[in-house]
Parts: structure tokens; sequence; C-alpha cells
């Protein structure tokens, strides 16, 4: 993954660069500031005085001293009031502001906190979206490990509203018994298979009679010669087949690509897949990837719940109410979280398996 979520004291990170939610003043705050500047030893004061004040939204580097990186980029964030005084702008500048100077530091890896969600009071679930999403647009066209550390377990949770809206999506819209459409789709796959293994074994005779009044055509002629034969034989699986019917959903996947006028490096990093899954999926003829994979890339192109429903429908599968995975993937789609990372969290939380793990 391009960035992840880690529970862990941050001033134990090895990386290039550690952000620091500094006071916008040469003093030594609370919180992770003051464990940062603990941990760095007194050195890092007297660099930060060096500074002097630094805006809300900026970013400055010194060394780290006595942590395990390189720099220490002090990075002032806003203090929540009430969200109406650019907090929500603010935060995201401050996150820019320190990505754009890792990345003229040439760092390769940072280590940020989950920035203004302490003793600034942001409420976390935003301050998390806010954090995820614009690290991981950075992600998309910069290559730079970044870790997003949390230290409390609460936090780490998520135990604001960000999850509570998703339960209560969940449970109003989970049936236990699976759809007529999944059943449908199911029993088509069943008699799919049947007839195909049933081709698979024909022996068709050697001479066939004639028709029964000279010059008449029989539907078999019409069909024989205008209908291209499917290849057929022994000992093919299912999926061999199957990939030979389904032609649809390669073609599908491509003209959404080109419709959303995305780089394919920006789809298959956004969607969590690595290069060499998303060239097979798009080469080799016939593929049909498993179905949290089209998920994902249907995540990648920011598709909405309809565009992702027929994405799986042309690989035989259903977006259902009877999984609970589906739910929670859904309840981000219509709510236009494109971010694996976030969804994986929420899969987490309801014991259910991750995006991008095989």
């Amino acid at each position: 993954m391009p960035y992840e979520i880690v529970r862990n004291d941050i001033t134990r990170m090895e990386v290039d660069a550690i952000v620091n939610t500094a006071n916008p003043r040469p003093v030594i705050g609370s919180g992770t500031d003051h464990a940062i500047h603990k941990a760095a030893g007194p050195e890092l004061l007297e660099a930060r005085k060096e500074i002097g004040n630094i805006a809300i939204g900026q970013s400055v580097a010194t060394p780290a001293f006595n942590l395990h990186a390189q720099y220490v980029l002090h990075t002032v964030s806003p203090a929540w009031k009430d969200g109406n005084h650019h907090e929500e702008e603010l935060l995201r500048k401050a996150y820019e502001a320190a990505l754009t100077l890792a990345l003229k530091l040439k760092c390769k890896s940072v280590a940020f906190p989950l920035m203004s969600a302490g003793s600034y009071g942001f409420p976390r679930d935003r301050a998390l979206l806010i954090a995820v999403n614009t690290i991981s647009e950075f992600t998309l066209h910069h290559r730079m490990q970044i870790y997003l550390v949390i230290f409390n377990a609460e936090a780490f949770s998520l135990a604001g509203g960000m999850f509570s809206a998703l339960k209560s999506y969940v449970d109003d819209n989970y049936v236990a018994e699976q759809t007529r459409e999944e059943y449908a789709l199911q029993r088509r796959r069943r008699e799919l298979e049947e007839m195909y293994h049933y081709q698979a074994n024909y022996n068709a005779p050697q001479e066939l009679k004639p028709a029964a009044h000279a010059g008449t055509i029989t539907s078999a002629s019409v069909f024989d010669k205008a209908a291209p034969k499917p290849s057929f034989h022994p000992g093919m699986s299912l999926e061999e087949v199957m990939g030979q019917d389904i032609t649809g959903f390669r073609d599908h996947l491509l003209k959404l690509i080109t419709d959303s006028g995305e780089k394919d490096s920006v789809v298959y990093h956004r969607a969590s897949i690595s290069r060499q899954l998303f060239n097979k999926i798009i080469n080799k003829k016939g593929y049909i990837p498993s179905k949290p994979t089209i998920l994902q890339l249907a995540i990648g192109l920011k598709l909405n719940v309809e565009q992702t429903k027929i994405l799986l429908e042309k690989a035989g599968y259903a977006l259902s109410k009877s999984s609970q995975m589906d739910m929670v993937i859904r309840y981000f789609i219509e709510n236009k979280t494109y971010d694996v990372v976030v969804i994986n969290i929420a899969l987490d939380q309801y014991h259910l398996p991750l995006l991008g793990i095989a």
C-alpha cells in the first residue's frame, strides 16, 4: 500500500522524517509535540527557536537529533472551533505543506501523527478522513512510504461518529437470506456449467439426414453457419469456459478507464492493486479477477453504485445485501469515499476480510 495506518509511538518510527504538530511559537506544547521534543533532546528546541514563529498550514524542517529519523517537519495545524472557520481547509493545507516539504527534502518515508485530533479538539473522524484523503491523493502522483501513526487506542478504533452511520446503514440494509438476484446468478452459473460439460463431451453424428423437402433451409443449417462455435474440450475448468463466454468484462473495464480520463497508474494505485495484477486483468484475454479485486477497481475508478453493479455483473458477480462486506463497501461508495485504507478500517471493525489482502 502507498501508505499505512499503524498503531505505534511516533517517536519510535524509523523513517526519513517525522511530522510534529508544532506550536505556532517556538515553545514546547503538549501531546505529540512534547513527546517528540523529549525523545529528540534539548537540541530540537534550540533549532526550533532559530526558526521563529510558524503560520498555521505551514511546515519547516530541522534535524531530528536523537530520533530515529533525519528530519522533524514542524507543522502547525488548526484548532477546532465550530467547523465554520475554515478548519478542514487549514488542516488539509497543513498535511499538504508537510508532504511538499518532505518531497523537497527527497524523503522516502514519512511518519505523520493524526494532526489536530488531540488537544486541538478536531473531531477524530473528520481528522482521519482529511488525513487519508490528502495523503492518498499525494501518493497517486509521488512515490513515498507514508505512515499515519495512531497511539491512542480509542482513536485507532475511531470512536467518533465515522462508523456510527455505517453501522446504521448496514443494520438497515443487510438481509440474512440471499437476494433473488444473487440466486439467479448462481443458478445461471450452474446451468452454464452443466451445458458446457454436456457440449464438451458431445459427439456429433458424422452425417446429417437430408432435409425432408429439397431446398428447405433448416434451423440447424442457419445457425451452424452463422454462429461461431466456442472452443470446448474435455478437461476444461469452469473458469476457462467462463473466460471464453464472459468477453464483455475486459472491454467494459477498458471503456470505464478511458471514460474516467485517469492514467492507469492512478487507477491501480487508488485501487491498491499491483501493476502486475492490473496488467494481467487488462491484457490476459478471458481472465476474470476475484470479486474483491473488482470492487477495488470500482474504488480506483470512483464508480457509483450502479456502475459498480454493472461491472460486477459483467464478471458474473452481484453486489448483494446478503453480504456484510458488500454492504460496508457500498456504504463508502455511496458516500464517495474512495479510499481502500479507510474501507479496510471499517471492514476490520466488522471482522471481515480486508481488500487487497490475499
